[in-house]
């Protein structure tokens, strides 16, 4: 049997974008935009264009310049609104005006102060008004977790019999429980008339961390649009999570229901939001969280290193993700010290390997999470001794405002030494650039993390660098007060590992 299609419509740009100080301009917001089409979702709601000249202008542009997913602006049931949003949508390939208004007790008598006859009359105007312009509308019930649902059910059978081809059923503030809201949408499928000439959808936010649940026990019921954000950012506590309900969608293949999401994509649209909107993500989270596959008690190392699958029900790969983290901390165990211990190249018997483990368990008693080069001490080696072919002998960084960032560098590279100078786009830049000069491999760096150890000017930072070669990620380490030298070291430490498994 042939699986159904989830649409999946991404309100980033609009919902999400209205959290506090998160903000975009209109290249951020086309920047995204590519993204998300590249991603594979179906809808992009791009903005509210009455709201503010510049989202309007976000509407105009980003219409301009995508092609495959649908152009969605949103809008009040006010003629204006949906005049302003209609003319925005003009460059537009496939556009859709979402237009709507609250059905909840609340929303009609506190809110409105207006009556369920009025409200069902503005909804049919809207609909029809905003058909005029374009042929794709999606109405919304704003507030229906907490309407009536023989009271919704009228609007939404009005609003489709005006022309809605989408029905929105949000549960604007978090309330519902999953079983009320599936039984909800389940309750529209049944007792509306007309309801097979749209297409339903959810809009959950997570007001009491329900969010995706409510929206995936939607989709079981019988919704076939999902509305979503990148890493569930949104209004207060965010909306649904895009890349979890797609996970889950992927994950569970008994649902027969897909979505045309390329999951690859996934971490990295996530970071490019998390960058663009300063908005970190937090550790735990779904998907996309720095510890959604990271793996620290000696148990689940153990399994995971036997076989992935003992504690990973997603290989991290599928969403773009190199691979899954052996943290080692107090907790782990012997599997995890050689495997990481291995990485590095370093090989033991299992006396030495348990002498080892005597002292990491030493020294990890003392710090939160041991890094590479702990293990490099323990193993034997100091920071600046590590064994390798390459060591960066000398370092010279000319650089400042009105200047091109020029640097040069002396390699030992077994035993001889080797120099290079080189411009940049920063001292770092200039550095790097410099190192690959001499040593004429092509690789792509995948991660430059640079970490505080101490607080004030003389602050020692610890370099973090993975590499990329033929498919291949390297990994570097380095600590100094000079986060330039730090960063080359680091650079140099993965390049060794590099130039000693390709040859010289």
């Amino acid at each position: 049997m042939a699986k159904e299609q989830v649409f999946i419509f991404d309100t980033t740009l609009r919902d999400g974008e209205q959290v506090p100080g998160c903000q975009l301009n209109t290249i951020e917001k086309i920047e995204v935009a590519r993204a998300l089409e590249e991603l594979g979702v179906d809808i992009i709601e791009a903005g509210f264009p009455i709201s503010s000249p510049g989202d309007f202008n976000s509407v105009v542009e980003i219409s301009k310049v995508i092609t495959e997913p649908v152009i969605c602006a949103l809008t009040r049931a006010v003629k204006q609104d949906i005049e302003v949003a209609a003319e925005s949508l003009k460059f537009a390939k496939r556009p859709r005006i979402h237009t709507g208004i609250g059905t909840s007790y609340y929303h009609i008598y506190h809110k409105l102060n207006s009556n369920p006859e009025a409200i069902v009359e503005r909804g049919v105007e809207a609909v029809k008004y905003a058909k005029s312009f374009v042929e794709d509308v999606e109405f919304y019930a704003e507030d229906a977790g907490r309407s009536d649902n023989k009271y919704l059910a009228r609007v939404i059978e009005a609003v489709i019999d005006a022309g809605a081809t989408v029905v929105n059923i949000p549960d604007t503030t978090g309330y519902t429980l999953p079983d009320e809201y599936g039984k909800k949408i389940r309750y529209l499928k049944e007792h509306v008339r007309n309801i097979d000439r749209a297409i339903i959808s959810t809009h959950c936010h997570n007001d009491l961390g329900m969010a995706t649940a409510n929206t995936m026990s939607g989709v079981i019921n019988g919704a076939r649009q999902v509305e979503v954000t990148i890493n569930g950012i949104g209004e207060r506590a965010g909306n649904t999570s895009l890349e979890e309900v797609a996970m889950i969608l992927k994950s569970r293949k008994h649902l027969d229901l897909q979505t045309r999401i390329n999951a690859k994509k996934i971490y990295r649209t996530s970071r490019l939001v998390s960058t663009l909107m300063r908005m970190p993500v937090q550790p735990n989270k779904a998907i996309v969280g720095r510890n959604a596959f990271a793996h620290s008690s000696g148990i689940h190392q153990d399994g995971v290193l036997k076989r992935r699958e003992n504690y990973e029900i997603i290989n991290p790969r599928t969403v773009g993700i190199n691979e899954s983290s052996i943290l080692l901390t107090a907790r782990s165990g012997r599997a995890a010290l050689k495997h990481r211990l291995e990485k590095l190249g370093y090989s033991f018997t299992r006396e030495a390997l348990d002498r080892i483990y005597d002292k990491f368990l030493e020294l990890a008693d003392s710090k939160k999470e041991i890094v590479d080069e702990d293990l490099k001490v323990l193993a034997g080696s100091s920071a600046r001794d590590i064994k390798r072919n390459l060591h960066l002998d000398h370092l010279q960084v000319l650089c400042g405002k009105g200047t091109t960032p020029v640097a040069t560098v002396h390699i030992e590279w077994d035993g001889t030494t080797h120099s290079a100078t080189a411009e940049g786009n920063g001292p770092v830049d200039a550095s790097i650039n410099a190192v690959k000069s001499i040593l004429n491999k092509k690789v792509r760096i995948e991660e430059f993390l640079i970490q505080a150890i101490t607080r004030g000017s003389d602050d020692l930072g610890k370099v973090h660098m993975q590499v990329e070669h033929k498919g291949v990620v390297y990994y570097g380490f380095s600590a100094s007060t000079d986060i330039i030298t730090a960063s080359v070291e680091a650079f140099i430490d993965a390049m060794s590992q590099v130039v000693k498994l390709s040859g010289s």
